[in-house]
C-alpha cells in the first residue's frame, strides 16, 4: 500500500496557504520542499492519482464575485438513483455530487454566477427528476485545513 513520505506531507501542509501569483509558482515553491519544480508537479499528480487529494486548485469566495454556492440534498428512491444522478450531474451548476447512507441519500453543491441562479438550478433539478430539492445555503464560512505531521 502506498504511503505519503515526509516530503509529500510537507507539500500538502505548505501549499494550503496558497501559491505565489507568478508565471511559475511551482518553481518558486519547490525549493521550500528541497525538490525541483518537475518533482513538485509529479508529486502533486501522484497525490491526486493516489486519491490523497481529491482536487488541487484555487478556492474562490464566489460571493465576492457576485455568485453563490449552496449545499443541496435529495431523498431518492433506490430504483431511481442512477437516472436522478445522471440528471443532476448533467447540469453545469452542479459542482460535485455525493452518495450518502441517509434518508437524504444524494448531496451536491450548486455553484452559480448569481444568487438567483441557485433557485433556477433547483427548479431545473426538480423538473428533471420529480424530486424536491432540500436547499441548505451557507450561513457562515469555515476554512478547514488538513495538516500532517512527519
Amino acid at each position: 500500500m502506498w504511503q505519503m513520505d515526509a516530503i509529500d506531507k510537507d507539500i500538502v501542509n505548505g501549499l494550503q496557504g496558497g501559491l505565489p501569483i507568478c508565471e511559475r509558482p511551482y518553481l518558486v515553491m519547490a525549493p521550500q520542499f528541497g525538490i525541483s519544480e518537475d518533482d513538485l508537479m509529479a508529486r502533486l499528480e501522484n497525490l491526486l492519482k493516489q486519491k490523497v487529494l481529491t482536487r488541487f486548485g484555487p478556492m474562490f469566495q464566489i460571493e465576492r464575485m457576485g455568485g453563490a454556492f449552496s449545499l443541496a440534498a435529495l431523498k431518492v428512491r433506490e430504483e431511481d438513483y442512477e437516472k436522478v444522478t445522471a440528471a443532476v450531474n448533467a447540469l453545469p451548476e452542479v459542482a460535485h455530487n455525493y452518495r450518502r447512507e441517509h434518508a437524504f441519500n444524494m448531496w451536491f453543491v450548486l455553484a452559480t454566477e448569481t444568487p438567483a441562479g441557485i433557485a433556477q438550478a433547483i427548479a431545473k433539478i426538480e423538473a428533471a427528476t420529480g424530486y424536491p430539492v432540500f436547499n441548505m445555503p451557507k450561513e457562515k464560512e469555515f476554512f478547514v485545513g488538513a495538516r500532517f505531521t512527519a
